[in-house]
């Protein structure tokens, strides 16, 4: 009897120790270690949304979104490219050229590092080391018509026309319905002197889309031999976009002192007074 209690307890022993252990194996918690190539896709994830808040304008958030994906993943030059967009949304350039450079050295073939770069240092007033990261995107991509473009609105901004007008020439025979590379040939053959040829462009990029910058610069170079025509285009071009009517904003978009001289004598014309009066209280409403 006493052997029999014995083998008895023995076994209620191993029975409970079975027990006890798949108890502690049900209640220990399955612990989940991702994958490099998990915590890339996750990063990649986070990036694609931290690229669509910017495009919604929510800058502040998409900059945090961006920032976080960059900690996951330090190794993809994307993310620091979309990390730079957010930060130059936020005007935080110096970031923006710090991301930069970060992916210039995960991929140094990457043309739009470059022309990321050239957007900031135009930003900062920095034309020279613009031109110089332009000029290195170009290099890796040639055939990129709006990189050359711009290059070409360098050389006008440093009133160098010929060489502006062949970058523009060259950007247009890349993709020949390119009117704002027609509309800026316009632009420096008028600082040229070479008025016919402007009046031409302007032409011509008006038969592609009849925006308000080739109509108001067309209205300027006519405005002495056809002022009734002149005027119907300097009123088309400010009811489509308000803006031009201010001397800084035309400026802005590299009109040169010539024709700004010339535009504003058309402006003062007494039969666009109320035309610019309209503009300009449109420009100055508050947001």
């Amino acid at each position: 009897m006493k052997k029999i209690l014995k083998q008895t307890i023995w076994f209620s022993l191993i029975c409970f120790y079975f027990f006890q252990i798949e108890i502690v194996q049900a209640i220990v918690p399955y612990y989940y270690f991702p994958t490099i190539k998990n915590f890339q896709r996750q990063s990649l994830y986070i990036g694609k949304k931290a690229y669509q808040l910017l495009y919604f304008g929510q800058f502040e958030d998409s900059l945090n979104l961006a920032k976080l994906a960059v900690k996951i993943n330090a190794q993809d030059e994307n993310l620091w490219m979309i990390l730079a967009e957010a930060q130059i949304a936020n005007k935080k350039y110096k970031n923006a050229l710090n991301s930069l450079y970060k992916a210039e050295q995960i991929n140094s073939n990457t043309s739009e590092i470059y022309f990321a770069k050239s957007n900031v240092y135009l930003k900062i007033s920095q034309q020279t080391k613009a031109k110089s990261a332009l000029e290195k995107g170009i290099k890796l991509e040639p055939n990129n018509h709006k990189a050359i473009f711009q290059l070409g609105n360098i050389l006008l901004m440093e009133k160098n026309y010929l060489g502006a007008i062949k970058l523009f020439d060259k950007s247009i025979k890349i993709k020949p319905d390119f009117w704002q590379a027609i509309n800026n040939q316009g632009l420096a053959y008028f600082e040229r002197n070479n008025i016919n040829l402007s009046i031409k462009l302007f032409e011509s990029a008006i038969s592609i889309e009849e925006n308000a910058e080739p109509l108001l610069g067309l209205a300027s170079c006519i405005n002495i031999h056809d002022n009734k025509l002149a005027i119907q285009l300097a009123k088309k071009a400010l009811a489509k976009d308000p803006k031009y009517v201010n001397y800084d904003y035309r400026k802005e978009q590299l009109w040169g002192e010539k024709l700004q001289a010339t535009t504003e004598i058309l402006l003062q014309n007494k039969q666009l007074r109320k035309d610019v009066m309209l503009a300009k209280s449109k420009i100055n409403e508050p947001s």
